[in-house]
């Protein structure tokens, strides 16, 4: 089966490419297993790290796996082309909450099926589709149409972005001086 891994398109989609790269070369997933990147605005977020090195703490190796670790797909001719590709894979879409975007239709045509895999990567807002998902919705509504799920879901806590206060108050303390508002 396929892994579908809803992602937020700035931030947390190029964390999963990064981390993807790293389970290949590590030999935990096959180096042959294609990765796709179905995000519009992931995918120019990804661009930008290459242009510009000095305000990220990557590495030009890192950036070069996280820019050629996928194949982006940039139009939706070829979202809907993807959608009917079979075969192993892994699909990296937006939104994060699977409340709009392309992985909608991901979701429709994987969801029914037993052999593939939704993986969230963090925290899901109460009411969203994701949060359904998560908690064991049997089918859920997109596009105006109830879509059974039978593939398996699962949440990965430690990629949430949402600092609590402790993380909150520790990172002004790090500021310079304190913030005007």
């Amino acid at each position: 089966g396929s892994v579908l891994l809803p992602a937020v398109a700035v931030g947390r989609a190029q964390a999963l490419l990064l981390v993807l790269q790293r389970l290949k070369a590590a030999g935990e997933i096959p180096q042959d297993l294609p990765v796709f990147l179905d995000s519009p605005m992931a995918i120019h977020t990804t661009q930008l790290f290459e242009h510009h090195m000095d305000e990220h703490r990557l590495d030009p190796q890192q950036v070069h796996a996280l820019t050629h670790s996928a194949t982006m797909i940039n139009t939706p001719d070829e979202s809907k082309a993807l959608a009917r590709r079979h075969g192993p894979m892994v699909i990296l879409a937006a939104s994060g909450m699977a409340t709009g975007g392309r992985v909608l239709h991901h979701l429709a045509h994987l969801a029914p099926d037993a052999r593939h895999h939704i993986v969230f990567a963090g925290f899901q807002v109460g009411g969203s589709r994701g949060a359904h998902l998560v908690a064991g919705a049997p089918e859920v509504k997109i596009h105006g149409a109830m879509v059974p799920v039978r593939a398996q879901v699962s949440q990965l806590e430690g990629f949430s972005g949402h600092a609590d206060a402790d993380g909150l108050v520790a990172w002004l303390r790090q500021l310079p001086a304190a913030p005007r508002q």
